[in-house]
């Protein structure tokens, strides 16, 4: 008799527990916001990254009616932002908009970085997907990607491409495609896309991997000729150029994408209400829109989505930049 009175006491405690945990976690779902949320974005205002960004900060805004507020800390490739985000308190107050280079390609390119993109942050959601296009110097003779690869072999390292910079999603686009297409190409660095494309467009250089959105106007005036896309996609806005991988690439895929992380430690409920609410908008026709008119993709993605695809990149990414010889402090 005693031994059954222990355990009914037993039995009646955990599942008192149990229902005091899950209405203490609708509580805190529920009440969250009570105050403007602090968006950190790890680049500087009025490029692309903080273009959609500030999309989607105001679109959940609205949804969890209180201010989502960007604050751009640019420097570092982003690993200012990161480290910020990182140790912050994890409260649902503080949230990065990440993108490939801050989570999946920093760990490698920097010799000295501060956060650990899997231990110290709880992804939320995807928010978009891009993709770069390569482009050629209209004078460059060649049609197709295969005749730039046979013209690369015929000149070792008489071609150039350019690059905003060492480890810049652009640069490893061109020694991910040199590695796999086994040619030697030279890469010259730039402070930005921009005057990179200065010197493609005057003929200083050969080619350049860029975003689609900083290209179709170049492309569509025959400025530069566009002889592939980087995604395992056709882009909507570049529906005649195939895929590297169409054009004989196989392996080659250079996705880029954003997300929404917060801070390790960050209550489930909290990162669950923000995954529903940021899949919610990206589900919209509206958002869709706006994306592609950007060259990019609504997406939206698990938790655990989103964590194993940082895994994945992590190490697609690791080999490419060691390769390249990249490194920063």
């Amino acid at each position: 008799m005693e031994t059954t009175l222990k355990l009914t006491y037993c039995f009646t405690a955990a599942f008192a527990a149990s229902c005091l945990l899950a209405l203490s976690a609708n509580a805190q779902e529920s009440s969250y916001p009570t105050r403007p949320v602090n968006f950190v974005v790890p680049f500087s205002a009025g490029g692309p990254t903080d273009a959609m960004a500030r999309i989607l900060a105001q679109k959940l805004g609205e949804r969890l009616g209180q201010q989502v507020v960007v604050d751009n800390r640019g420097g570092a490739g982003g690993s200012i932002a990161a480290e910020l985000v990182a140790r912050s308190k994890a409260d649902g107050y503080t949230l990065l908009f990440g993108t490939t280079g801050t989570m999946a390609i920093n760990p490698s390119l920097y010799a000295k970085l501060r956060y650990d993109p899997i231990k110290d942050f709880a992804p939320i959601s995807l928010m978009a997907t891009t993709m770069n296009v390569l482009v050629v110097n209209p004078k460059l003779p060649v049609k197709t990607l295969s005749d730039l690869v046979k013209l690369a072999k015929a000149k070792p390292d008489e071609l150039t491409y350019g690059s905003a910079g060492n480890g810049s999603s652009n640069h490893l686009s061109g020694e991910l495609f040199r590695t796999s297409a086994d040619i030697q190409i030279n890469h010259i660095p730039y402070k930005g896309s921009a005057p990179a494309l200065v010197d493609l467009l005057a003929g200083r250089i050969s080619m350049m991997f860029d975003t689609i959105a900083q290209q179709t106007q170049n492309i569509s005036a025959g400025k530069v000729t566009a002889l592939a896309v980087t995604g395992p996609k056709r882009s909507p806005l570049l529906p005649d150029v195939p895929t590297a991988q169409q054009a004989g690439l196989d392996d080659f895929d250079v996705t880029i994408w954003y997300g929404v992380l917060a801070p390790h430690g960050t209550p489930d409920a909290i990162v669950n209400r923000l995954h529903r609410e940021i899949a919610a908008i990206m589900a919209t026709e509206d958002m869709k829109a706006r994306m592609q008119r950007d060259g990019a993709a609504a997406q939206s993605t698990t938790p655990a989505e989103f964590t194993d695809l940082i895994k994945t990149d992590t190490a697609k990414w690791t080999p490419v930049v060691k390769n390249s010889g990249a490194s920063l402090n």
